[in-house]
């Protein structure tokens, strides 16, 4: 066992082309056959300690799963399993974590959950709770990953920067959400941030993705500590760092504007990929650096130009619609998409993500008629009913609004505009904005004295976690509401079902009258956590 112990040891710690060539080596040796074969003969008279270690060990090497030596200690794991310490349950499981299911390995996993189940109380180390917790999977019954849970928590208070590091990897192999565990290993990274290594970094933000963990103190405290130690970074790991906080909806507005400078100050570091990672990063979060707006949109443009004649229809489609709904049109590359369009190279009909595309295909020509400069408000716009069907979560709405202003034909609901723009209620009101106006009074005729209102109520993933600061399409939309005369008034739909009859319709009534209520500014919202 300590032989096969050192040899496995010696082993991980070499590169994967060095590993192949070695473990040529080591199964060609002849004294390392005659270890396997006394292993083979010795197994049954193995300690429990000796038994596990040397499967470890022996699976670790790659010795075939379906060899008799991998099959036998299998069997006789079983048969010693009741004798296992906490210690060998858990180098047990990290084996056959790395085994395929066959008869004997799915056996041992059986009495493995079972005994794991009865040791639980027992186990004070969290090394061993989280180990567990990573080799058994998100296939274990949900009150097992329970009691794991319960587990850890009796041990939270011995919790160290490396075990909450490990912990949060176990939570997402176990595919478990447990926010008390989430919370106090979040609280000790931001203790420790500054002892965690950049491939640590991204696993934490991965990690926080795959569990759909949102916690705000931690998003910023990572979006900090990268901000402050920004010229330790390479480039192209700042960009890994804000794709990741992309993807939980973060937006880290000081590091994306350090980042910008850096781009409009060396834009040759920005290969294709990474300036299609850029441009997805920046529309989706709605960031716009201050100050240098243009001179940022210009430098995207001018990368984009030289990445023209070997960019892929698709990659073309979302660079261009990324750059949309920023609110800029790079003229060059439109006309080569709509060129594409047009030779009915962009939608094939076998494509699987056609949809999308066409989504993005329609965004980007309303923003070529809305956002370009010779675009002037229309003194009409055609709007009809979508549907006299009301979802339910409007339905509280529907019913605030007729106590608020007496009538259901005080306002239109499921409203279809131009551009396949849908709003939830439209609100009509005089120019001083102190009085409702029935619908059908200024329906059908324009008047500049008529304040259009459009009344949303959107979901909190339309917003940056943490805020009322909208995300690239919400805010693609308010612009475009705004350039066809609509006056926005945003709604958290979450909040807004939260409260009750009579606040909802005091909420409403604050929005509609007040004088400040199409002006929208960020406000922090309460961590869902």
């Amino acid at each position: 066992t300590n032989c096969l112990t050192a040899v496995w040891r010696l082993f991980k710690n070499l590169s994967e082309d060095q590993q192949r060539y070695e473990k040529q080596l080591i199964f060609e040796h002849p004294a390392f056959v005659k270890l396997c074969q006394q292993l083979l003969r010795d197994s049954r008279r193995m300690t429990r300690g000796d038994l596990v270690f040397s499967l470890h060990a022996v699976v670790s090497l790659g010795v075939p799963q379906n060899t008799l030596l991998v099959q036998t200690l299998l069997r006789v794991c079983q048969e010693k399993l009741n004798q296992l310490d906490n210690r060998c349950i858990s180098v047990l499981a990290t084996t056959l974590a790395g085994l395929d299911k066959d008869k004997n390995v799915s056996a041992l996993q059986a009495g493995l959950q079972l005994l794991v189940e009865q040791r639980i109380p027992s186990i004070r180390d969290i090394f061993i709770l989280q180990n567990l917790m990573k080799c058994m999977g998100k296939d274990v019954p949900v009150f097992l990953k329970k009691k794991l849970e319960m587990a850890v928590l009796k041990q939270i208070d011995h919790l160290t920067f490396p075990n909450a590091l490990r912990v949060f990897s176990a939570l997402v192999a176990m595919n478990y959400c447990s926010i008390p565990i989430l919370n106090a290993c979040s609280k000790k990274i931001q203790e420790n941030i500054h002892d965690a290594p950049f491939r640590q970094l991204i696993l934490i933000l991965e990690a926080c993705y795959n569990l759909q963990y949102r916690n705000v103190k931690l998003f910023s405290a990572l979006a900090d500590y990268i901000n402050s130690t920004a010229c330790l970074w390479d480039k192209s790991q700042i960009i890994l760092f804000l794709s990741a906080f992309e993807t939980l909806g973060f937006q880290p507005s000081e590091l994306m504007g350090v980042f910008a400078e850096k781009v409009t100050e060396d834009p040759e570091f920005l290969n294709l990929k990474n300036l299609l990672i850029v441009l997805r990063v920046y529309s989706r979060l709605n960031y716009v650096p201050r100050g240098q707006k243009h001179l940022f949109f210009e430098t995207l443009h001018s990368c984009l130009n030289k990445y023209l004649p070997q960019i892929s229809n698709t990659e073309l489609l979302k660079a261009v619609y990324s750059l949309c709904i920023l609110g800029y049109l790079p003229h060059r590359a439109l006309d080569e998409l709509l060129q594409k369009n047009s030779r009915g190279e962009l939608l094939l009909s076998d494509d699987l993500y056609k949809e999308q595309k066409e989504m993005m295909l329609r965004c980007v020509k309303a923003c070529m008629e809305l956002d370009s400069p010779s675009f002037t408000k229309p003194a009409f716009v055609l709007t009809e009913n979508f549907s006299s069907l009301i979802s339910l979560n409007l339905r509280k709405a529907r019913e605030a609004l007729i106590e608020l202003l007496g009538d259901e034909n005080m306002f239109q609901q499921n409203v279809q505009l131009p551009y396949k723009y849908h709003i939830d209620f439209e609100i009509r009101m005089d120019s001083d904005r102190k009085k409702v106006l029935p619908i059908a009074a200024t329906d059908g005729h324009a008047d500049s004295s008529v304040q259009r209102l459009a009344v949303l109520f959107v979901p909190l993933s339309a917003f940056c976690v943490g805020t009322m600061h909208p995300q690239g399409k919400l805010a693609m939309k308010k612009r475009h509401l705004n350039k066809l005369g609509y006056h926005v008034i945003l709604v958290l739909n979450k909040k807004f079902q939260e409260m009750t009859n009579e606040d909802a319709v005091e909420f409403l009534k604050g929005k509609i009258y007040s004088e400040n209520a199409f002006s929208f500014s960020e406000m922090t919202v309460e961590d869902n956590n």
